[in-house]
């Protein structure tokens, strides 16, 4: 038999490493290793010499990268979020129509899962557990997935006469019902393909059952004690001048 063919990569000539490449690396390896060890573990069990192990390094180099393990959870955090925003910020507006954006936004959420089910299983795990910080951190993103959402739903005809609470209120409903799908999907194993497009098509039927319902509702202005928190009164603000 044939030895196997070099890969293009090895076959490249060897390139010197910059310190700031190197850095980089070292960081990835350490966010690698911390995620790992969360398939087994929650947040708050894991030690800093656990991860700079699993990383191949010295517990004294995970600080050249990190201050302490909350801000490792923080870059966790940060970097199952982003990735996913910008992606269905893009599958937004590249969509007029709602059912293709409802279509493209559940494909996109069911792929990152499956290839991010590291990521999603560390942000279900500590969204409601786990260490405070972290739990606050996570629920911060997901209000922010929420309030681009209202911003993007802000724009449609049918919604230009609803209060902006009930934008949100409508942004949450949409996101938590991915939120669910997501969690439906990291209970499923591997290699169940029928059991996972049942958890995709219900959450599509679930999201256009919400837009069929959109030109039914009469909104009203919202109850002051239901904008007294700080994150709804900034939304109020923002939509608004969206409009304006």
């Amino acid at each position: 038999m044939n030895a196997r063919e070099p890969s293009a990569r090895s076959r490249r000539a060897p390139t010197i490493e910059s310190r700031a490449e190197r850095k980089q690396r070292t960081r990835e390896a350490l966010l690698d290793a911390a995620l790992r060890l969360l398939d087994d573990h929650s947040f708050g069990s894991l030690s800093l010499r656990e991860v700079a192990r699993a990383a191949g390094i010295v517990p004294a180099g995970f600080y050249r990268h990190f201050r302490d393990m909350d801000e490792l959870g923080f870059a966790l955090v940060d970097e199952s979020f982003r990735r996913l925003r910008e992606t269905l910020r893009a599958a937004r507006e590249d969509r007029a129509d709602y059912g293709g954006v409802i279509h493209s936004s559940v494909m996109i959420l069911a792929r990152n899962t499956h290839d991010h089910r590291l990521h999603f299983r560390f942000l279900a795990r500590e969204r409601n557990g786990g260490v405070p910080a972290l739990r606050r951190a996570i629920r911060g993103e997901i209000r922010r997935f929420s309030n681009e959402l209202a911003l993007y739903l802000a724009r449609d005809p049918d919604l230009q006469d609803w209060s902006s609470g009930d934008v949100q209120m409508l942004a949450t409903l949409m996101v938590d019902t991915m939120i669910v799908a997501v969690e439906g999907l990291l209970e499923l194993p591997d290699d169940d393909p029928e059991s996972e497009r049942e958890v995709i098509v219900l959450a599509e039927r679930q999201l256009r059952l919400i837009r069929l319902a959109i030109p039914h509702w009469r909104s009203s202005p919202p109850h002051p004690a239901q904008m007294s928190s700080a994150d709804g009164e900034d939304l109020v603000a923002i939509v608004g001048s969206e409009r304006s």
